[in-house]
């Protein structure tokens, strides 16, 4: 695993990079109070633990660059800019969501900021970014299409056919692992023969490797090593983000299975608190600097919340739109595709 080289960011980028983590960190901790208040239905999947893997992955990249995720992606949403208003009513179902209440926590989008998305399906994501890479090449841009997926995904026949696909047709694509040691509640050694996921990409002829993903500047420097190498040699990349989960797999986890001293270790190396400690040291922000940015934070997120709880339920007529070729319309079974 490799250290943090020099960093690869200005002060003004570093601020911004720890300012999105805490937004991270504070959304993610307001969306578990929002679904244990029973204002989010179904399932919520939080990310706190991986801000450093999300922020130094997107602080790397050009807003153009075509991104994929996991259903665990209210953190690149927010670090690709979306507003937390609309990401948090979307959670909540509201009409006034991101996607208008329709895809809710697992199923956020935001096209104008080249964000394609989370998925429900396991390594789902992962083809279709090796389409937008196929697309971005055919068309003679120079976008990087990037997708985000776990060590269990990684599992997925899919993901070896699409290492395949980007080695064989030299597609400008970046595969991030990130690999937080657990699918759901089973741990990686009990999941895969190999523990390192990274050579599965250099199989295929693909460069691959690995770094620490508590680091956020260590990422930045590997995924922009990553993307220069798609974006410059027209060449796919991989790289291997170790990091941890402090939450469940889900708020419906009971987490029982990882110990508390493992838990208890990886907290020790909390990235916003080790990234807090650089900027504090490098003389780039002062304590007085981060409680009010602490502040403000705050109010960002809890603005979206208030937003999110006065917005209005999605109309039960509107529930079908661009689902069926057909529009919604009185047929108790739902669907006018369903008509004797």
């Amino acid at each position: 695993m490799s250290t943090s080289p020099a960093p690869l960011a200005s002060p003004d980028e570093m601020r911004d990079m720890f300012r999105t983590m805490t937004l991270i960190r504070r959304f993610e901790e307001k969306a578990s109070e929002e679904y244990m208040a029973g204002r989010i239905g179904g399932f919520l999947h939080l990310a706190i633990g991986e801000e450093a893997a999300i922020v130094g992955t997107v602080s790397a990249l050009r807003p153009d660059d075509p991104l994929t995720s996991t259903y665990r992606e209210h953190g690149q949403a927010l670090a690709r800019g979306s507003d937390p208003r609309a990401i948090m009513a979307e959670l909540l179902g509201r009409a006034t969501g991101i996607c208008g209440g329709r895809g809710g926590s697992m199923h956020l989008m935001d096209l104008g900021r080249s964000f394609y998305g989370g998925y429900g399906i396991v390594g789902g994501a992962v083809p279709l970014a090796v389409g937008l890479a196929w697309a971005a090449k055919y068309r003679g841009g120079d976008q990087v299409a990037v997708t985000m997926f776990g060590e269990g995904a990684a599992n997925q026949g899919v993901v070896s056919e699409c290492f395949n696909m980007a080695g064989l047709w030299d597609l400008p694509i970046v595969f991030l692992i990130l690999n937080n040691q657990y699918g759901m509640g089973t741990p990686v050694e009990r999941a895969a023969a190999v523990d390192d996921f990274f050579p599965r990409a250099a199989a295929y002829d693909i460069e691959s490797w690995k770094v620490d993903g508590m680091d956020v500047l260590g990422v930045r420097a590997a995924v922009s090593e990553a993307a220069r190498l798609a974006r410059e040699d027209g060449r796919p990349a991989c790289v291997e983000l170790l990091a941890y989960r402090y939450k469940g797999h889900s708020m419906s986890d009971p987490d029982t299975v990882r110990s508390s001293e493992e838990k208890e270790r990886w907290q020790a190396r909390d990235p916003l608190v080790t990234f807090e400690r650089v900027l504090l040291g490098e003389g780039i922000m002062g304590a007085d600097d981060i409680a009010a940015m602490r502040t403000e934070v705050q109010q960002v997120v809890d603005d979206a919340a208030a937003y999110a709880e006065q917005g209005p339920e999605v109309p039960v007529a509107e529930l079908a739109r661009n689902v069926y070729a057909q529009p919604w319309n009185d047929d108790p079974r739902g669907s006018a595709l369903v008509r004797p």
